[in-house]
């Protein structure tokens, strides 16, 4: 029994340290980025700055929002994000749900098709040429409606509905005469928040860090999403060339570049930073419920 006891703490005790290491591995490059976005340049290329900041500054951030491209950018991807991540919801759960009904005829068939898709696809030049023909080029639609669903999100949600929320509830809901919609924003929705918030997190986050549709959609700058903005701005600062994008003239451009670089990764993902917190305690409950017994 002792020997069992003692076992059990040198395994705890190897837990603790793999714990303590993998925090800290996570956690470095995180502070490291924002320290050396409020550290002077010169010090980031001599190597002074590991962890904390040495001689503070903001002209990196000054710099960044000085454009008004950066406004544009942030304006846009909230719309896109927020827009974009509504219609994903709407669609996915009005495709999972039927499927999760289970006296629907042939849902084995559109699953099998469905997920046929995970491993196949046209690609990018038959995806643009169907954007072109339904004449939605240079059009914000262009960048949410050809991602409105995402099967393995489809298949979480589906797989949640059928073993998460008790059959007998909805039994007892088309006995009292309520409707199939009606059982589903009545039951199935309430008792499903936690994996509804995951799966709308995972549509903001692509939403928010998706570039590559805009720029092979988008013409007019004007509708260009934040992170296509941060893009041109770190080509142009690689390039030496940021005098008329972020009215820089006579600064040393490898000086700026040096903590420049680090402000754009801060200004990117500070939104995502600040929610996820909110919703992580909804994380292992939503994404285990949904994604067992497919």
């Amino acid at each position: 029994m002792q020997n069992e006891n003692h076992a059990d703490q040198r395994f705890q005790a190897v837990v603790n340290v793999l714990t303590v290491l993998i925090a800290v591995i996570t956690l470095y490059p995180l502070i490291y980025v924002l320290s050396a976005s409020i550290s002077a340049p010169a010090h980031i290329l001599s190597g002074k700055v590991w962890l904390w900041p040495v001689d503070i500054s903001f002209d990196s951030y000054r710099r960044v929002f000085s454009s008004a491209n950066i406004v544009i950018g942030y304006r846009n991807t909230i719309l896109y994000a927020a827009g974009g991540t509504l219609l994903n919801m709407l669609m996915t759960i009005m495709a999972a749900y039927p499927l999760s009904m289970p006296d629907m005829k042939g849902k084995s068939f559109v699953t099998v098709m469905i997920t046929f898709t995970m491993f196949f696809s046209g690609g990018m030049i038959p995806s643009y040429i169907n954007v072109k023909d339904l004449g939605l080029l240079d059009s914000p639609l262009s960048v949410i409606l050809p991602g409105a669903i995402n099967v393995t999100n489809l298949l979480i949600l589906r797989n949640y509905f059928v073993n998460s929320v008790p059959a007998g509830l909805r039994e007892a809901a088309a006995i009292d005469g309520c409707s199939p919609l009606g059982t589903l924003f009545k039951i199935v929705l309430p008792l499903s928040k936690s994996i509804l918030i995951v799966v709308t997190l995972y549509y903001f986050v692509g939403h928010w860090n998706s570039y590559f549709e805009a720029m092979l959609y988008l013409r007019d700058q004007n509708k260009y999403p934040l992170q296509v903005f941060l893009r041109q701005i770190l080509l142009l600062s690689q390039m030496g060339d940021m005098s008329e994008t972020m009215g820089v003239d006579d600064i040393n451009t490898t000086l700026i570049y040096a903590s420049l670089k680090y402000a754009i990764i801060v200004v990117s993902a500070v939104p995502l930073l600040v929610i996820y917190p909110l919703v992580q305690r909804f994380f292992e409950k939503g994404i285990m419920m949904g994604a067992i017994k497919g």
